[in-house]
């Protein structure tokens, strides 16, 4: 799906491989698809499976006629940035090849070598090979497809083990299948500089485990830009809280995943309880996810 700057607006803002959008549906549904396309390339080029038992995102866009509909897009954010390293394995699964196409890409336009690892249910439905066969046939590079029917899962404890000592490890897919990716890297290559993007909240076991509840009575949030106040009750979310004062705000997973709904701290003791923000994100306090923060001081002021 390819998306274009409406007639008259400013050209679409620039990104970088790994970066992602919030596409606004003509339903008010909100979802985040990476940019799989060419960062030169004017337009932004996205790539959306239908999922039939999907949250509705992906067969609202291909039952919907959207050709020369306007739609609302947030973005682009990048929390998946393409870092510098000698060499590089991605290990993709499914639709989660997506954000790593432009870094596969952009890895061999500077030369570097990677492999990139790929599974998926069955061969004919993978996404992006014949392009990718085409950028392995470059000196350095290296691909392995792996289909459920034929090849059975992701033998990540090889993968770990083989891959350059020098190397950086991106992966992106289901949950599960980074949960086991960083379970394999810890046991196998605890070393290994690793960053992944996950599509879904299951299973808990993430990167950055959850801050427990501690708040257990109300507390006061302020929104800076009007001085407004509301009080969040206990069991409450932020994002429920100020809605009614701000119905324009983004919201998609509400679970603390997908990001569209991070708000910048102004003042205040934010408790994180998302699976996006790094430990050194977490420390600063700068931000935060509304849809499933909370708070451990008596008031939070947020830049909204």
């Amino acid at each position: 799906m390819r998306l274009r700057g409406a007639a008259g607006e400013q050209p679409l803002p620039a990104w970088s491989p790994g970066a992602h959008i919030d596409v606004v549906l003509p339903s008010g549904l909100v979802r985040q698809y990476s940019l799989c396309g060419d960062p030169g390339d004017p337009e932004y080029t996205i790539a959306v499976l239908r999922e039939p038992n999907g949250r509705g995102g992906s067969a609202e866009i291909h039952d919907s006629a959207l050709v020369g509909r306007q739609l609302r897009i947030q973005g682009p954010r990048n929390r998946f940035e393409l870092e510098p390293a000698p060499s590089y394995v991605f290990v993709a699964g499914g639709i989660g090849i997506t954000p790593l196409l432009p870094m596969i890409r952009e890895t061999t336009a500077r030369g570097l070598p990677w492999q990139l690892h790929y599974g998926g249910r069955r061969r004919d439905t993978m996404a992006f090979t014949t392009e990718l066969h085409a950028l392995a046939a470059h000196p350095g590079a290296e691909l392995t497809l792996y289909s459920d029917d034929l090849d059975g899962p992701l033998p990540l404890p090889a993968i770990l083990d083989s891959a350059p000592r020098d190397a950086a490890l991106f992966a992106c897919g289901p949950a599960g299948m980074l949960a086991a990716v960083r379970t394999a890297a810890e046991q196998h290559r605890p070393g290994l500089q690793f960053r992944f993007e996950q599509f879904s909240a299951e299973p808990s076991e993430v990167e950055n485990p959850a801050e427990p509840a501690t708040e257990d009575a109300p507390y006061e949030v302020e929104l800076s830009r009007t001085g407004e106040t509301v009080m969040v009750q206990p069991g409450q979310s932020i994002l429920d809280a100020v809605r009614p004062l701000r119905p324009e705000i983004l919201s998609s997973c509400e679970e603390g995943f997908c990001g569209t709904c991070e708000t910048k701290v102004l003042e205040g003791v934010p408790v994180h309880r998302d699976t996006i923000l790094s430990a050194k994100e977490r420390a600063r306090n700068t931000s935060m996810m509304i849809c499933v923060g909370g708070c451990a001081s008596a008031r939070l002021v947020l830049d909204l």
